[in-house]
């Protein structure tokens, strides 16, 4: 098997789709040898923010001497993104070499594993063979029956927030997300809850009491002396000052505080971290769709804000940023989403929306989207692709001498980067 037949070979059982649920799994990684039992894991939940706290804490562990492993998802640009080592993707030939070996596996079972079930066991596989020190652990969705919810007791459990977001599998209240979240506390691990306090603190910090398991809060309270800008932020949070992020966004202000918080917890529980490797890791961080900045004058940008909360971020520091001027946005969600509130976060921000349809089966029409934003008093054009939608897009941003964005769906980020470098290089 090649890279190629392994990543034809995974995306083949995506007709499965999500089934939450811990059996196949679990029988998936017997077959296989249980390589999470000979792991050290930080299981990391919550609905927006996982990935940037896992990026950042990664980076902080390199920089503290640990061979730590990256699970994520989804990816945005590269399959391999998914399954990282120190910053460094799985190789094309190791992917093919563990997919070939998990297959064999699964094709024993008469209950087929899942596309997410696949690539969690060939995570596991391949962490185990690399000998890493630790593993960061994102789950795919929720926590309770997520498949990566298998492994044992990991060192640390951390929630970083919680909202609605795909309600139709776990739940329409915040208290009931929060408590399948909370399903990835396990006796004898720490608790992290990055969160605001309120029912899904509430539930989280239950769970881990009748756990016997000790839980900590992110106090936002000692972020101070914060200055944005588009060339990265600086701030203080406690004893910590004059710290620097190089990931844009407001948002990363509190994810940069989970992750000092999740350090110290760690380093408490014997993972020898300094203040040192935390401010270095926390200025070499990188992650990809995150307001990443692509070129200036226009200054374009890409963000996955994909659900009410992360557009409430991303207005927010659009207003930080250009507090003088409003932005040509180009925008494209999932219909599962909620995408009037969505767009009515959006609106305050907008000058002129192009709308697109990401490349997904799940995805909204561009037309139902624009009619959207112009039955709330923004003007919105749809775009049957990318490639038209970003270039009149730019012509406008940098005609009007505005911002340009891409806001939405990960799934978008594929296709704005193809078709805005051209245009990028040409000016």
């Amino acid at each position: 098997m090649n890279y190629t037949q392994a990543l034809e070979y995974i995306h083949s059982v995506s007709w499965k789709g999500s089934r939450p649920g811990l059996e196949r799994i679990t029988e998936l990684c017997e077959k296989i040898g249980n390589p999470q039992n000979d792991l050290r894991f930080i299981h990391v939940t919550g609905t927006n923010g996982k990935g940037s706290f896992c990026a950042m804490l990664e980076s902080v562990l390199r920089e503290a001497g640990y061979r730590a492993g990256v699970f994520t998802s989804p990816y945005v640009e590269n399959f391999r993104e998914r399954i990282q080592i120190s910053g460094k993707y799985i190789s094309e030939e190791e992917l093919a070499d563990i997919t070939s070996f998990v297959r064999k596996a699964a094709d024993k079972m008469d209950d087929y594993p899942t596309e997410f079930e696949l690539i969690t066991a060939i995570a596991f596989e391949y962490f185990k063979r690399n000998e890493c020190s630790v593993v960061i652990l994102e789950t795919g969705m929720g926590g309770r029956l997520d498949s990566t919810n298998v492994i044992k007791s990991p060192l640390l459990a951390v929630i970083c927030g919680v909202s609605l977001d795909h309600t139709e599998y776990l739940g329409n209240t915040i208290s009931e997300i929060a408590r399948e979240k909370a399903g990835i506390i396990k006796p004898g691990c720490m608790v992290l809850y990055g969160g605001e306090a309120g029912e899904a603190s509430d539930v989280i910090l239950q769970r881990a009491n009748e756990l016997v398991c000790p839980c900590y809060a992110v106090d936002n309270s000692l972020l101070s002396n914060v200055k944005l800008s588009v060339d990265g932020t600086t701030f203080d949070y406690g004893r910590y000052e004059g710290l620097k992020l190089k990931l844009l966004g407001d948002y990363q202000l509190y994810n940069a505080a989970r992750v000092i918080t999740a350090a110290e917890i760690l380093r408490a529980g014997g993972v020898k971290i300094t203040d040192e490797s935390v401010r270095a890791g926390l200025e070499k961080a990188k992650w990809k769709g995150r307001f990443e900045l692509f070129s200036r004058e226009p200054d374009v940008f890409f963000d996955g804000c994909h659900n009410p909360e992360g557009t409430t971020h991303a207005a927010k520091s659009i207003s930080g940023y250009y507090p003088d001027k409003k932005i040509a946005l180009i925008t494209g969600v999932m219909r599962d989403k909620d995408y009037r509130q969505m767009a009515q976060n959006l609106c305050p921000v907008c000058e002129r929306v192009f709308t697109v349809k990401p490349d997904n089966p799940r995805a909204l029409l561009a037309e139902e989207y624009a009619k959207v934003f112009a039955d709330m008093g923004v003007y919105a054009t749809a775009y049957a692709s990318f490639e038209a939608a970003v270039k009149e897009a730019y012509a406008y941003a940098k005609k009007e001498n505005i911002p340009l964005f891409c806001l939405g769906s990960l799934y978008s980020y594929f296709s704005f980067k193809k078709a805005i470098g051209p245009l990028i290089e040409k000016s």
